[in-house]
């Protein structure tokens, strides 16, 4: 028996599955980087339990994107702590979902705000013997007084901390006896993130987590506690983490990182936020004098963004020097840069300001501030762009835009002890290392389908295409027409993904009457309503004899990071190949990635995501080997040799081609 035997929380294992953990491992014990292709069903989970068996007291970090995917590593470490019974672990999700303070403006900020002036409160009275806080009673009475909507006192951070005095007869803060038992049932029981509130009570949920972290052996994070360099550092610091060399890294659902990444690095700058900024600076320059340089450049950069509103494009380039030129021209300024200056100096003042006040809002000079930073910082890197976008008629937004995520996560991925990338979509995945890691050495695995065969029917159409070119053929539109007629047919819930919100809209206007036995659910662009929509769709099967049928949107709300199990999903129509919509920016993105990579790109940037895009959605047809399902995509490009090849293995090789009336015959025959 192996060390893996140890940590494997299974009594067998599924093909091929002991030759992906066992590679895990030796990652884990020799350091480096490792890409894992695993279609669902491949047990790419139980990675978990290779980098432990190899963990030589290193924690190890799972960062994931949702919170299906968090329940799913809590339920696999649930089930190695059967084997392994010391294990402890601990998760991490954004403060947003935990905080139960309430009060407005940023979660984060008003977190930081209120532990500091906490903090500062309870050691004040700590030095008056006050050794307690939860039961000071001018604590408490201030805690009663104030604003719960500028809150200045957390009162679960409160409960959550006492003061003991150390061997110099110093005031030390350690975490109270409250705190420590709830942290210890988190890292001994799975507690679920809905029921952590209940179990937390008066004390702050994200202070028991954090506490439960610090002794745990795994923790299980989001994407932007990793991600966002200063959030990663602060955390790793609160944790103990010297370093992030004492970290094994696992990142689920890997082919969102490099979106990940370039939202976090990208900012942008609109019409009302600049106006906003400006009355802001107005009622400051009594403050401080270099309020009235600042505001001479805003006029500027309100004409530069006037001049552009005269362009008929809906997104487009603009020179980051014209913009610098333009910004200073006529000012005290030689340089952008000082203006950056005086715009930090003056967010520092209004941060301290308003922390006192208990606002906690971000204000529109932070947003001014960040914006012409990051305009400074990437000019002369091409990794960034600068474009501009139209909201609506009058107005445009500005932005800095990341392309390129590969600096951030080569950086992150040789930080780290050793760093391994999962998903059941990185195929191929010879092009996401080349997209991710360029040159560096990279360990890859792709794995067949493990699920039964029988179980799946996968056909792809040769007469239909969402192609531009094609979108106003009354034959086109017909033929697509009949193929979401046809698949109407298939028994129990079932999905229609489209390219865009105006195809969807566009087909479930054509569609609604000849799928009139069908209960219809249209993707909101509202992600308020999404919920409460996607429920009703999903509890339709126990219901008894209901069919629903979902048209939503590939890389929407609906279509990525759920679990469909058993019954709510019998069946997936991609409609079309889902590329980004081809302008201007994305011609210089297209030209940047053919200068770093050759011919290849073009795929790498612009055709790689559209695929993934559409076996994502795909995917949430067949979560267990039990299910069963079929697989449609319509959009006879996925022949083309290029596109055919972005497929994984097991999919190029079992699609079968079909026309509007073969497809019809091959449903009857499924059902």
């Amino acid at each position: 028996m192996t060390a893996l035997d140890d940590w494997f929380p299974y009594s067998a294992y599924r093909p091929h599955q002991r030759e992906m953990l066992e590679t895990s491992a030796a990652i884990a014990a020799q350091g480096g980087i490792a890409m894992i292709d695993a279609p669902t069903g491949s047990g790419k989970s139980s990675v978990i339990a290779a980098l432990l068996s190899e963990s030589r007291g290193r924690k190890v970090i799972v960062a994931v994107r949702t919170v299906s995917q968090l329940n799913t590593f809590i339920r696999e470490l649930q089930l190695i702590r059967k084997k392994q019974r010391s294990l402890k672990f601990a998760y991490l999700v954004g403060k947003g979902s935990m905080c139960p303070l309430g009060g407005e403006g940023d979660v984060y900020r008003r977190c930081e705000g209120v532990k500091a002036f906490s903090s500062a409160l309870m050691r004040e009275q700590a030095q008056k013997g006050m050794l307690n806080p939860a039961k000071d009673p001018q604590i408490r009475n201030q805690i009663r007084r104030m604003d719960k909507d500028h809150p200045l006192i957390c009162p679960y951070y409160v409960n959550s901390r006492i003061f003991v005095q150390s061997e110099d007869l110093s005031l030390k803060m350690v975490p109270s006896g409250q705190l420590r038992s709830r942290a210890d049932r988190i890292g001994s029981e799975a507690v679920a993130p809905r029921q952590l509130h209940e179990l937390c009570g008066e004390i702050c949920p994200y202070e028991a987590m954090l506490h439960a972290a610090r002794h745990a052996d795994v923790i299980v994070l989001n994407y932007h506690h990793l991600f966002t360099d200063e959030i990663r550092d602060q955390l790793y610091t609160s944790l103990g983490i010297e370093s992030p060399g004492d970290v094994l890294l696992l990142i689920d659902e890997a082919h969102n990182c490099g979106d990940t990444v370039q939202s976090i690095q990208s900012v942008s700058l609109d019409d009302r936020s600049l106006e906003q900024a400006s009355h802001e600076l107005a009622a400051l320059r009594r403050h401080l004098n270099c309020v009235e340089p600042v505001e001479q450049v805003l006029p500027q950069i309100t004409n530069f963004m006037q001049a552009l509103k005269r362009s008929t494009e809906v997104e487009d380039w603009f020179d980051p020097s014209i913009f610098n030129r333009m910004v200073i021209r006529g000012s005290l300024y030689r340089q952008i840069e000082e203006v950056v200056e005086d715009l930090q100096t003056i967010t520092e003042f209004i941060r301290e300001k308003n922390t006192k006040a208990g606002e906690y809002k971000e204000t529109a000079i932070e947003q001014l501030a960040d914006f012409l930073y990051r305009i400074y910082r990437s000019s002369a890197d091409p990794a960034y762009l600068t474009v501009f976008r139209r909201l609506d008629e009058d107005r445009i937004a500005l932005e800095v835009r990341n392309i390129d995520p590969a600096d951030r996560l080569q950086a992150i991925a040789r930080a780290h002890a050793c760093c391994i990338m999962i998903s059941g979509t990185l195929s191929p995945v010879e092009s996401y290392r080349r997209y991710y890691f360029g040159d560096l050495p990279v360990t890859m695995i792709s794995l067949p389908n493990a699920f039964p065969t029988k179980n799946r029917l996968i056909l792809c159409s040769t007469d239909i295409t969402t192609a531009y070119s094609m979108r106003q053929s009354n034959e086109n539109l017909a033929a697509i027409d009949a193929y979401i007629t046809a698949f109407a047919t298939v028994k129990g819930n079932i999905a229609v993904y489209f390219p865009s919100y105006q195809l969807l809209e566009t087909f479930a206007e054509r569609c609604r009457r000849k799928v009139s036995g069908r209960t219809l659910f249209v993707e909101p662009k509202d992600s308020v309503d999404a919920g409460a929509a996607l429920k009703a769709f999903m509890d339709l099967p126990r219901q008894g004899g209901a069919n629903g049928m979902m048209f939503a949107v590939c890389g929407g709300k609906w279509s990525e990071g759920l679990d469909y199990r058993g019954e709510m999903l019998s069946g997936a129509l991609v409609i079309g190949l889902p590329l980004a919509p081809f302008n201007k920016v994305r011609k210089m993105v297209i030209d940047y990635f053919r200068h770093k990579f050759g011919d290849e790109g073009e795929f790498i940037s612009y055709t790689l995501p559209a695929i993934n895009r559409a076996t994502q959605a795909l995917g949430r047809v067949l979560r267990t080997p039990e299910d069963r399902g079929v697989l449609v995509l319509g959009e006879k490009r996925f022949w083309e040799e290029r596109v055919k090849g972005g497929l994984s293995q097991w999919m190029q090789q079992e699609m079968k081609p079909c026309d509007a009336s073969t497809f019809r015959e091959a449903i009857k025959r499924w059902r």
